[in-house]
């Protein structure tokens, strides 16, 4: 029999009697508690997940009972101070160790709700939801690829918006809005669009900068579908490039490939790091791998796989990873190549989808 979410959650969390995911107002809203309930929509503010070996019990003020009510978990509604006080004393009765969502909820979430809870020991319980969220269940896979496939199909479409004086803001709107046609729900992140000198920044935001000839464009965007992101960068070239971006460009796509051949369930995570970094810095590239290699994807397009050369982790089946090298020349350009990734248990699955050789649009 399959264990539900909850209780995988409350498994990992050794030592302790009760996970409590809590939300606040704006921007202290923890993907973790749609994660639990499998919820798509509502802002849930000042809501909680509250998860025992008794079940998961879903802690929502009459504002959102109705969407509540579709997900997972056990319903409490609160009108007031004193009921939603009482109510967490009773989901929480017998328990004294409690986790918490600390890396993601505000100190005036954590601490107004051990206020409400009385005797209880707070402790943090990042590492065991980091554990349960990052090994993602068939309905989590499944809407990562619907999510992949939308982008794959907005990559293979680049091309045609490509023309000489187009602007990167352009581009970018473009993009997005596409991914929306096509199904997308959100943006997993702000669309990079790069144009010429512009694409050795790997975290540029799209400016008024207009394409011309023999320019690098970098594109690195994802949609959300049912809240789950996908993530892929694709470098193409509007006319011939300078010969140095070609070489960059063939040396990073070698550099991708050699880290995919460490991407399997129980690898080092900081393997495919080492293997592709080995590779570039054997190159006149040295040095210019400037982040690292790949980083957990789910609900949040950064989730705590970090894929780096000192990274303890371990790589599982079920984890969903970016593997994204790069090379960077200020004042030149740069070349970054991205796939969503997912760790199976024969290896690995590339689950985004677009040539990735030398692609010069004239």
């Amino acid at each position: 029999m399959m264990t539900s979410r909850a209780e995988r959650l409350i498994s990992n969390a050794t030592g302790l009697d009760a996970v409590v995911i809590v939300n606040g107002g704006e921007p202290f809203l923890d993907s973790t508690f749609w994660y639990l309930t499998e919820q798509t929509s509502g802002s849930f503010e000042g809501a909680a997940a509250i998860v025992t070996k008794d079940g998961l019990t879903v802690l929502v003020s009459t504002l959102e009972e109705e969407t509540a009510r579709s997900g997972m978990g056990e319903v409490a509604v609160y009108r007031d101070r004193s009921e939603k006080e009482k109510l967490i004393r009773e989901a929480l009765k017998g328990a004294r160790r409690v986790g918490f969502n600390t890396g993601a909820a505000s100190y005036a979430s954590v601490t107004g709700f051990m206020k409400m809870a009385g005797d209880i020991e707070v402790v943090d319980a990042t590492n065991s939801i980091a554990a349960t969220v990052s090994v993602k269940d068939e309905k989590e896979i499944a809407a990562t690829r619907e999510a992949c496939r939308i982008s794959s199909t907005v990559a293979r479409e680049i091309p045609e918006y490509l023309f000489e004086g187009v602007t990167e803001k352009e581009v970018a709107a473009r993009m997005e809005n596409r991914m929306r046609e096509l199904g997308g729900t959100g943006l997993a992140f702000e669309t990079i669009a790069a144009f010429g000198p512009n694409s050795s920044k790997p975290h540029h935001s799209p400016t008024d900068r207009r394409l011309g000839k023999g320019d690098t464009a970098l594109f690195d965007f994802g949609t959300k579908y049912e809240m789950y992101c996908s993530d892929m960068t694709r470098t193409v070239f509007f006319g011939d490039p300078p010969d140095v971006l070609i070489r960059a460009y063939d040396v990073v796509r070698r550099a991708q490939l050699a880290g995919l051949e460490h991407y399997y369930d129980g690898a080092p995570a900081k393997d495919a790091d080492i293997a592709a970094r080995e590779l570039i810095d054997s190159t006149e590239f040295k040095g210019r791998f400037i982040h690292s290699y790949g980083h957990g994807i789910g609900m949040d397009v950064h989730q705590a796989i970090s894929v780096y050369p000192k990274s303890e982790q371990i790589l599982r089946a079920g984890n969903v990873v970016s593997a994204e090298p790069g090379i960077y020349l200020p004042g030149v350009g740069g070349i970054r190549i991205e796939d969503t990734c997912l760790i199976t248990r024969d290896g690995v699955e590339v689950l985004t989808d677009f040539d990735r050789g030398l692609t010069v649009i004239r």
